[in-house]
């Protein structure tokens, strides 16, 4: 395990003033990096800790925020905002483009190798960047099983994973099916994973706070999703240590 520093990143978005925190791992060399989107909660600790363990496998991580700083910890509030949020691709990408620039602009990033990964809300917000054009070399989603504008897809030119649970009823086998097929007929390289009994956010631990109907832990599973976002990065963002002078 490597050693790693973090810090708070502040940036505006999306009309905000926007709180991602910032992970990366020991040296000064530049590294492949990853955009850690959150669920539509928010930014919380969960995000910040996954990009801690980016970092301590070697990438410098931006787990980036959707609120301005705020956890919207009640639904009605959380569907209030991320609903319109997600119907509107334009505000998505221009979420994910301010906290791209911010991932990009870091020293010790490698502008050449970034990937997107994102949970629910950030999840789509990922594929948006990629709907977008940018040149990623890979996205990944989790609960985020999002389609875009008609033909738009076609301008992914990396690998897309997506896990989703089974049994996940805002993720359905008809949102399912119409994500497959919008990235099969863009001729995307793409993989979808279904975690047999799951449902939405089965990932994210046991929260404190009521949760929108459908919404459950699933630890078995959650390791899993994790091992399979860290096969995605090793695959198709490998980390190299500088061989130095």
């Amino acid at each position: 395990m490597t050693t790693i520093t973090t810090r708070t990143v502040e940036y505006p978005a999306d009309g905000l003033a926007m709180i991602g925190h910032l992970a990366l791992p020991a040296g000064v060399d530049r590294r492949p990096a990853v955009l850690l989107g959150p669920e539509g909660m928010g930014l919380s600790d969960v995000e910040r800790r996954r990009a801690d363990a980016l970092a301590e496998l070697g990438y410098i991580a931006l787990a980036f925020d959707l609120h301005g700083g705020r956890y919207l910890s009640a639904p009605q509030q959380m569907l209030a905002r991320c609903m319109p949020l997600l119907a509107d691709p334009d505000r998505m990408r221009g979420i994910g483009h301010a906290a791209l620039d911010v991932l990009r602009i870091e020293p010790r990033t490698d502008p050449d190798r970034i990937a997107a990964v994102g949970y629910g809300t950030g999840g789509a917000v990922g594929l948006e960047l990629g709907r977008d054009g940018v040149d990623l070399c890979a996205i990944g989603t989790v609960n985020g099983l999002t389609t875009g504008r008609p033909g738009e897809a076609a301008r992914i030119h990396c690998p897309v994973w997506a896990g989703v649970g089974s049994e996940d009823p805002i993720m359905s086998p008809v949102q399912r099916d119409a994500f497959t097929a919008e990235m099969q007929d863009a001729g995307v390289d793409w993989r979808l994973t279904v975690y047999g009994g799951a449902l939405h956010a089965f990932h994210h631990p046991p929260v404190d706070h009521p949760t929108v109907p459908g919404v459950g832990y699933h630890p078995q599973h959650a390791q899993r999703a994790w091992r399979d976002v860290v096969d995605l990065l090793a695959e198709c963002l490998p980390v190299t240590e500088d061989p130095g002078p």
